[in-house]
């Protein structure tokens, strides 16, 4: 193949080439030959050589070899020669290789060259491979250039103070005086360069945003002259003069208006002449408009001048142009918690949105309706989420039901509502439900009694109609298997019309889900606890019950080992179940419900009345012999602990054989391990010792059939107790007793400050293994100066003897952490004779 002279020459071999080897072929061939071109030092082709070897380039194969003979093209006097090596360096090198070291001089040398054009050269080079040690070597250069009296020059050098910032920002003060007096100059292509400049100083630190708040005004000015100028042919576009310095006029003056009143005032009137006069019809206005509405939503500005800002973004929503339409829904969606009421004026628009063909504004769209739902209008909200809910793709699902939810949770109008609303969510995408949202709907049942019939009715026609939908059909199973007895007693209630079920369809109902291509292992484990939660029902007759057994007896020997023990236990405790209590209800979402306090003394109080209410008994005395309760058949399977809140008998004792023992075999457990532990004296247990919770279960226990006593007995209050003082917290323990039950001391502990607030009060404490202890929460783990904590406190002790306390205290005070350990005995002898 023969060596092209030039350029053009080169460029027709290659397009004349039929395969891609052949071209291939043809540039190594052309590749070798400027190299031996180079090494031949020919000065009068090393021209054409670097042109073509650039072309190379650009096609993807390597020039590297070409480097140096770039720089040699800008050491000549020649400007072609000059323009052709600063493009070459530009293309070749990086900020990053060691070559560019030797360019640092050639670049200083045209800087100060006559000719403008050099200059420029030198200056746009400079802006694109300018690396931090060059920026240090030429930043003084570049600051001379600042006040150039060529406008050329002077926006070549903005740009090149842009880089040389952005590369050594500990050198910006010494651009900050050229810039101010850039900005006013009269050529636009200095303003756009030198308000860039600014833009970026700006950012660097706060002391620099101080400096060029004095120059709103003078933007003001520039952008006021920008919007009342008419048609000006050198920078118009599409009618409107010179859009991009007007954005960029914008944009810095949103950051110099931000978080100052003063600026922000001086740029009001402007910025609502700009978003009024502005032509929004074509795409240059709009680009404009969303640039002053950014600006107004971002510096002080009046509430009148943000809502037509946001009326502005309204517009946007009905643009047939599907970029206008995201970014302002994108924008609303930063601004709605600034002013909701601008934007619920665009609510309709908004839902309109949830409809169109494309997927980012409909997301867009969705996640700005979650944010306008309030009390008001939960319900139309609520109604077009669902409807949408109906068509949504499976990857809008999850969200979706999870928002609707807890909307539904937080702005419910009533309980009704509120069910129904939850019920739908299952029907129409009960594959995308989550846990906590099905956990939160079950208790909202179990907390409505009023409702529960109702409920189980719909779950139950649901479930009929449809077992496909997973969540659905565990909401369904867990509530008829807990309310089957209203259901069967008062029929299915729909529209006030009442349909008696029979116990049978409701079995036959449950069995098909076992058999349903739909059931899966979590499924399989609601139908076992639901069937045997009916078997206990009063309302379902034996036969069914047999029919229970049946079902139960053929799972003991399932594969899935969840299953066959979930079987294995229901088989056995099938006769001693009843009605499972009300879960406690909290709410789903954090910040909603603010409730903790409330919560706490409902339990301390409910805590206060069981024992009020509770027989009376010796502890520690043999108790009478009784026929074994449904309560110690359950304390035999699962054992018991001292520390539980649930555990409110004291330990008898005298273990009982009963007939569980050979439920225990199957555990790997003997008898004797399963009665209670012979009660002696011993030391203080060991740390860490935590606060007793109530343990949840699967089923509640029946109440012991033990006589209630006939009178209330009275309750001897005892003085305060000192237990702790130090660090500015002081904890007192203040004991109660009745004489009618023995054994048996209150102790209510009190928190209080002697300083400042003393915060994260960890409490915890231990008594001797002959003593039992239960513990509810703290009233608020924060003491505040002048207020009073309180916790709870039960110790279940032999008859006579001395209540010992082991306190740990943690908690925060003066900003220092302590931790501390008390040993308590001041409690008065006798204490738990109730004689005291």
């Amino acid at each position: 193949m023969p060596t092209y002279y030039n350029l053009k020459a080169l460029i027709k071999g290659i397009r004349g080439c039929k395969t891609v080897a052949d071209e291939r072929a043809l540039i190594q061939q052309e590749s070798a030959a400027i190299r031996a071109s180079f090494r031949e030092e020919d000065t009068f082709q090393r021209h054409n050589n670097v042109a073509k070897l650039l072309y190379i380039h650009m096609l993807g194969s390597p020039a590297h070899f070409g480097q140096i003979e770039c720089l040699k093209l800008v050491a000549s006097p020649l400007f072609t020669d000059k323009r052709l090596g600063y493009l070459g360096i530009m293309l070749l090198l990086d900020e990053n290789q060691e070559v560019l070291t030797l360019v640092t001089n050639s670049l200083k040398n045209d800087m100060n060259h006559s000719n403008m054009y050099a200059v420029g050269l030198a200056l746009c080079t400079f802006a694109n491979i300018a690396s931090e040690e060059m920026s240090r070597d030429l930043a003084n250069e570049i600051e001379k250039l600042l006040g150039s009296s060529n406008t050329y020059i002077r926006k070549k050098a903005a740009l090149c103070a842009l880089r040389v910032i952005k590369k050594v920002p500990d050198i910006a003060d010494h651009f900050i005086g050229k810039a101010k007096n850039l900005l006013t100059d009269r050529n636009h292509g200095v303003l756009i360069a030198a308000i860039t400049l600014v833009t970026e100083i700006c950012s660097l630190e706060e002391s620099y945003l101080n400096e060029f708040r004095s120059a709103v005004p003078l933007l003001v000015r520039n952008l006021k002259s920008l919007v009342t100028t008419g048609y000006s042919p050198e920078h118009d576009v599409s009618g409107i003069t010179d859009p991009f310095l007007q954005v960029k006029i914008l944009r810095l003056m949103r950051i110099l208006g931000k978080g100052d009143e003063q600026a922000s005032e001086a740029m009001n009137d402007i910025l609502a002449q700009v978003a009024t006069n502005t032509d929004g019809s074509k795409n240059v206005g709009n680009s404009i408009l969303y640039e002053t509405v950014l600006t107004v939503l971002d510096i002080e500005a009046d509430t009148g001048l943000r809502v037509m800002a946001i009326n502005i973004l309204g517009k946007f929503l009905s643009n047939r142009d599907n970029n206008i339409r995201y970014v302002a829904l994108n924008t609303l969606n930063k601004v709605v918690t600034m002013d909701t009421n601008a934007v619920q004026r665009h609510r309709n628009t908004i839902l309109d949105c949830l409809r169109d063909g494309d997927i980012s504004i409909r997301r867009r769209a969705l996640e700005l309706s979650y944010a306008l739902i309030n009390e008001q209008n939960v319900r139309i909200l609520i109604r077009e989420l669902l409807a949408f809910l109906e068509v949504a793709d499976d990857e809008f699902k999850l969200g979706l039901t999870t928002q609707i939810s807890l909307a539904a949770e937080r702005f419910a109008p009533n309980k009704r509502w509120h069910i129904d609303t939850v019920l739908r969510v299952l029907k129409l995408a009960g594959n995308f439900v989550r846990e906590e949202i099905l956990s939160a709907f079950i208790r909202l049942v179990a907390h409505t009694p009023e409702l529960q019939a109702y409920t189980a009715s719909k779950l139950y026609l649901a479930l009929r109609s449809d077992i496909s939908q997973e969540s659905l059909t565990l909401a369904a199973t867990w509530i008829l298997g807990e309310y089957s007895d209203i259901l069967i007693e008062g029929g299915i209630v729909d529209d006030d019309k009442t349909t008696p079920v029979r116990d049978s369809e409701l079995i036959d109902l449950l069995l098909s889900c076992f058999d349903s291509p739909y059931s899966n292992y979590l499924i399989r484990q609601f139908l076992l606890a639901a069937l045997t939660k009916i078997s206990a029902r009063s309302t379902t007759s034996q036969p069914e019950q047999d029919r229970i057994a049946e079902v139960l007896a053929k799972y003991t020997t399932s594969p899935e080992l969840e299953l066959q023990q979930r079987a294995v236990e229901f088989a056995s405790l099938v006769g001693v179940l009843e009605q499972m209590p009300a879960p406690e209800l909290k709410a789903t979402v954090m910040g909603v419900g603010e409730c903790r306090r409330i919560l706490a003394l409902t339990r301390s109080l409910t805590f206060i009345n069981e024992i009020s209410n509770a027989p009376s008994a010796s502890v520690g005395s043999q108790p009478p012999v009784n026929p074994q309760s449904n309560q110690d058949l359950l304390a035999e399977i699962f054992g018991s602990s001292s520390e539980l809140a649930t555990s409110t008998s004291p330990p008898a004792a005298q273990p009982q054989k009963s007939s569980v023992d050979d439920i225990l075999g199957l555990f790997g457990s003997s008898s004797s391990n399963s009665g209670p532990v012979p009660q002696t004296p011993s030391a203080l247990p060991s740390y860490p010792a935590t606060p007793a919770t109530a343990v949840p279960s699967t089923f509640a226990l029946p109440q012991s059939a033990t006589p209630a006593t006939p009178a209330t007995p009275s309750v001897r209050k005892l003085t305060e107790y000192s237990a702790y003082e130090k660090n500015g917290l002081r904890v007192t323990l203040t004991p109660q007793t009745s004489a009618a039950k023995p054994g048996i001391v209150m102790i209510l502990a009190r928190f209080q400050t002697t300083g400042p607030s003393v915060t994260g009060i960890s409490f915890q404490a231990a008594v001797p293994k002959s003593q039992q202890l239960q513990m509810l929460p703290m009233s608020n783990p924060n003491v505040n100066p002048g207020a009073t904590e309180t916790q709870q406190m039960r110790v279940v002790a032999p008859v006579g003897s001395n209540v010992r306390l082991r306190l740990r205290i943690g908690y925060t005070a003066d900003g220092q952490t302590h931790q501390e350990q008390v040993d308590f005995a001041g409690f008065p002898a006798g204490l738990t004779s109730g004689t005291a």
